[in-house]
């Protein structure tokens, strides 16, 4: 058993879908029209990965304060760097936290401001 697609509150899909196939090189697993307002059904999948994305309508302009995303790679402080070079709002340096010692942690944020954690496994 897997997760087929985790949920990504965004206001435009246009922008966002641009973001994740552009800074983090994710690719479009569907682009489809869903209902008549113009709101697609988008999946981007990332490589190496079962689990898709999927961009659902985020309900007011406010993006979360809390973190909504957590990713994995085995250099965090080099995946960082490469979003920087990328124009990404980095929001914390790599650095390890203090309830998991010897793991560094990171921020960003995709073009929607939601805040994304990049850490070690």
């Amino acid at each position: 058993m897997y997760i087929q697609f985790a949920e990504l509150p965004v206001t435009d899909q246009d922008r966002a879908k641009a973001f994740y196939t552009g800074k983090l090189d994710c690719e479009v697993a569907a682009d489809a029209p869903m209902g008549a307002d113009g709101w697609r059904w988008i999946e981007l999948k990332f490589p190496g990965t079962q689990t898709n994305l999927h961009f659902i309508r985020r309900e007011n302009d406010t993006p979360s304060d809390m973190p909504v995303l957590v990713f994995v790679a085995d250099d965090v402080a080099g995946t960082i760097e490469a979003l920087r070079v990328k124009g990404v709002e980095i929001v914390t340096e790599p650095h390890e936290p203090t309830w998991q010692p010897g793991r560094a942690v990171a921020e960003f944020r995709d073009s929607e401001g939601n805040r994304m954690v990049i850490g070690t496994p």
